[in-house]
């Protein structure tokens, strides 16, 4: 095992600034743990190996020049292959898109470059970030590091898979229903979606706009933080982004105390469908912030319960917009374009070639939402809906400072397992959706794991632009679990047998 590849990210970064280890070094380690390890997991679409060395180089001159540069400056990425890099291929994990590379970054890749941040290459996803499972990326399902014949979450389980098997430190996640916090529950990895607004979308590919939210993927929370501080803030090229500072989430990381904390309990996310291994570890983890401080109720949310169904009625109607772009006049896949075809016959054929089954599923739902005659039936009910939901969230947080409840139902299950029963798939994302609706922070922590040594994730939501308080809650459990458990969950996982 390399030792550079067992380090955190703000390890990482403090040896480079203090020139013990070059950023060149660590982004080499990183490519060879990726060579070894990764034709079994499956974690990435794209390695940009000349680009990232270039980039580490030049982190590297700066530093023996002695510029001083942020505290992640030089340390590698995994980038989720749904936010462009100017010139770097970036598919969304879709044949729609296959070989297109942007003219163009996204304000979060800007800012990472500006930090000093090196991208190792882009991630494999559900296409277009439709699913709970990385099964229905165009490319072939990503494994989870822990259980190879399990998968790693969805929609971002490449990000998630690639920062478990110590192939990159760091990596970045879209949360649209939980695509960054379900992953991180069962890859045993940190999942932070920030409040929506909270960090750019601009060049982030459009599935649900008024959903779709950035987030930091990493080992601990101190990483988590340090990311999000990174790319978080106001950008002027996305109109739904929050003029307003970042929260002081790596204050909040450091900090790792919840004396004096009020944390609800979300009576409706347990019961029938909750493994039983996930509600204990849950339970546990709640006993023990009871122990560090916390001052732990029962909460009530309601109308939670109604958050799935109205969230694939809204998310499906926004993708089957969004998705219209991709209509083979200007980028990506053309197909029969042999000159004797219309315009319309090139796109549908283009459509057809191009889009996956779960991505036509989602648009043919969303289309008949929208439609004529039903757009108030559904659509219209479903965004009442989204206002209740809204309203339990703000009655909540009258009573309590952060709200907690499993990230998902159960651990990882098996590749093939659910990908022909949509209803199950989606039940993965039951507990993440609501705050995707509201649009406030949430992240999910490890705490454990079940019979199988498989890692369940809690989950700790706060209102918008309280980002802060999830760190808190996150590094006090930690902390806490760390010293019981002798080491960090990922230690507990079953080493991969490297490839010669």
């Amino acid at each position: 095992m390399s030792d550079l590849t067992a380090l955190t990210a703000a390890e990482l970064g403090s040896k480079i600034a203090s020139r013990e280890v070059s950023s060149r070094e660590v982004v080499d380690a990183h490519y060879d743990r990726i060579a070894k390890v990764d034709d079994k997991v499956h974690a990435f679409l794209h390695l940009d190996t000349e680009g990232a060395r270039k980039q580490a180089d030049e982190v590297d001159a700066r530093i023996a020049k002695g510029e001083k540069l942020g505290p992640l400056a030089g340390v590698p990425l995994a980038l989720k292959d749904v936010i462009v890099q100017k010139n770097v291929p970036t598919t969304a994990g879709s044949k729609i898109l296959e070989g297109w590379r942007p003219p163009y970054d996204a304000t979060v890749v800007k800012r990472l470059r500006e930090a000093g941040i090196v991208i190792l290459g882009k991630t494999n996803m559900d296409e277009f970030a439709m699913g709970s499972s990385t099964e229905h990326s165009a490319y072939g399902p990503t494994h989870n590091p822990w259980d190879l014949e399990r998968i790693p979450g969805g929609s971002g389980g490449g990000s998630s898979a690639a920062v478990a098997a110590r192939m990159a430190p760091l990596g970045i996640g879209t949360d649209t229903g939980g695509s960054i916090r379900q992953p991180g529950a069962v890859t045993g990895t940190v999942g932070m979606k920030p409040t929506y607004g909270g960090v750019s979308r601009h060049g982030l590919i459009a599935f649900s706009s008024s959903l779709d939210q950035a987030g930091p993927v990493t080992r601990n929370i101190l990483d988590a933080a340090l990311l999000h501080e990174v790319i978080g803030g106001h950008d002027p090229m996305d109109s739904t982004s929050i003029d307003a500072p970042v929260p002081p989430v790596v204050e909040a990381a450091r900090a790792a105390d919840v004396s004096g904390m009020r944390i609800g309990v979300v009576r409706e996310f347990a019961g029938d469908g909750y493994q039983p291994d996930v509600s204990a570890r849950v339970d546990e983890a709640v006993a023990l912030l009871t122990k560090l401080g916390a001052e732990v109720v029962e909460v009530s949310c309601p109308h939670f319960v109604h958050a799935l169904p109205a969230y694939y009625l809204i998310a499906p109607s926004e993708c089957s917009s969004n998705l219209a772009r991709f209509d083979a006049m200007r980028y990506g896949l053309r197909v029969g374009d042999d000159g004797t075809k219309s315009a319309e016959e090139v796109t549908s054929l283009t459509r057809a070639a191009g889009f996956g089954a779960e991505v036509k599923r989602r648009i043919m739902i969303g289309t008949y939402a929208l439609s004529s005659g039903y757009y108030d039936a559904y659509y219209g009910q479903a965004q009442k809906v989204r206002t209740l939901i809204t309203r339990d969230f703000e009655a909540a947080f009258e009573q309590v400072d952060v709200l907690v409840s499993p990230t998902t139902p159960t651990t990882a299950f098996k590749i093939g397992e659910r990908v022909d029963d949509p209803m199950q798939m989606y039940f993965a994302d039951l507990c993440t959706i609501p705050s995707n609706l509201s649009g406030g922070a949430a992240m999910s922590v490890p705490v454990g794991v079940d019979s199988n040594n498989l890692p369940v994730g809690l989950q700790v939501m706060a209102p918008a632009m309280a980002d802060d308080r999830p760190y808190r809650v996150g590094a006090a459990l930690e902390a806490a679990l760390t010293e019981q458990w002798g080491g960090s969950l990922l230690s507990r996982a079953p080493e991969l047998e490297e490839s010669k």
